[in-house]
């Protein structure tokens, strides 16, 4: 269901072709028109700044170009639940294909955050966001089975397919999490999907940041059934799986059950706990998870077990990136009012690997000039 109260409940009862679906969504194959508006772009030297949405807007730098909408193109092209695969097209919101899923007690495993109600499979895919899962499911990246797209060249190209062993092209897919529409402008992605849990609760701690940090460190490498850690000022503890499992695991940790399991891991998915109302910059640490505490001043939260820590300080930029890349990780301006490099500089070696991919992808510098940074 979508994370904002105002959203409607979307109920699909078909998942290929162009049609309505109780009259309330429409899938959408617009493949046909958005490479002709690429390649007519081609044609006039026009660079193009793909457009969703816009849920996601915030992150990143600005882009070059004219709008290229995409949300348009949207509907879920292929689901086998039995098979645990999904293929939609780009366009297609999170809450449309969350819905689906719910509806045969499976989800996306990667837990993507919303950053709002129209948020849609593509934008999330491109930027590589993944919720407080991640580390125990896998991120976006893990759970890419293939993708289709418009390259620099105006060609409708795929990459990998519908199956978790196929080889072909597979990493080349992944190679789109995170890309931000550098790249190419991503027509369908699909996807391996995971079970609902049976089971699932939440446990609260009162502990020091030191303590909460080991004890993270040390649950994580427990056959514990834990989908969830972070510390807000107290130790978070999610639990999910069978019911025998979840109980027993409760009994083990202790703590305060919270009465509703899921609120604190959405707030902190989709950035509204009281943490995140701020005006300082607000950086994302993306660290080992046994790194020590930065020295840096401001105020701390831990996800992920510690692997992911959402720093807020008016630190300049410089210190940020020292001291993450001090620490063994890298560092993101996540949210800022200014109009600054977000994203860790990057060695030599490995800018030269970007750069070649892009060129090989985008020979004539068409999409998203810009949104990761002058390169």
């Amino acid at each position: 269901m979508c994370i904002e109260d105002v959203c409607a409940i979307r109920n699909w009862s078909a998942f290929d072709g162009d049609a309505s679906v109780n009259g309330t969504c429409v899938a959408h194959d617009l493949a046909a028109e958005l490479q002709q508006q690429v390649l007519a772009a081609l044609e006039r030297g026009i660079a193009l700044n793909i457009a969703g949405n816009r849920t996601k807007g915030f992150y990143g730098m600005p882009a070059a170009g004219r709008a290229l909408p995409v949300s348009a193109h949207r509907g879920i092209v292929h689901y086998e639940p039995t098979e645990l695969i999904v293929t939609a097209r780009a366009g297609t919101t999170l809450d449309e294909l969350e819905s689906v899923l719910a509806r045969e007690g499976q989800m996306l495993g990667f837990e993507p955050p919303y950053f709002g109600c129209d948020a849609t499979l593509g934008g999330t895919i491109a930027c590589g966001f993944s919720g407080p899962r991640r580390p125990f499911a896998g991120s976006a990246r893990d759970f890419v089975l293939g993708c289709r797209l418009i390259n620099g060249r105006g060609e409708i190209v795929s990459f990998g397919g519908e199956v978790m062993k196929n080889v072909a092209g597979f990493d080349v897919s992944r190679l789109m999490v995170g890309a931000m529409g550098t790249l190419g402008v991503l027509l369908e992605i699909s996807l391996k999907v995971l079970p609902q849990p049976a089971a699932e609760t939440s446990l609260a701690l009162e502990a020091t940041p030191e303590n909460a940090h080991s004890a993270m460190l040390r649950w994580a490498s427990t056959p514990l059934p834990i989908s969830a850690l972070a510390y807000d000022g107290r130790l978070r503890v999610r639990l999910s799986g069978a019911e025998s499992a979840v109980v027993a695991a409760r009994r083990q940790l202790g703590g305060e059950v919270e009465d509703v399991p899921s609120a604190f891991w959405t707030d902190l998915r989709e950035h509204r706990l009281p943490f995140f109302q701020t005006e300082e910059n607000l950086w994302r640490l993306s660290l080992p998870p046994a790194a020590p505490r930065a020295w840096i001043e401001g105020a701390w939260l831990l996800d992920w077990g510690g692997a992911q820590r959402w720093l807020r300080t008016s630190a300049a930029p410089a210190e940020v990136f020292a001291a993450a890349r001090q620490l063994g990780g890298h560092a993101t301006l996540f949210r800022s009012a200014r109009p600054e490099f977000r994203f860790q500089p990057l060695p030599a070696n490995l800018l030269a690997l970007h750069q070649r991919v892009k060129r090989a992808f985008d020979p004539h510098r068409l999409f998203n000039v810009g949104r990761l940074g002058a390169w």
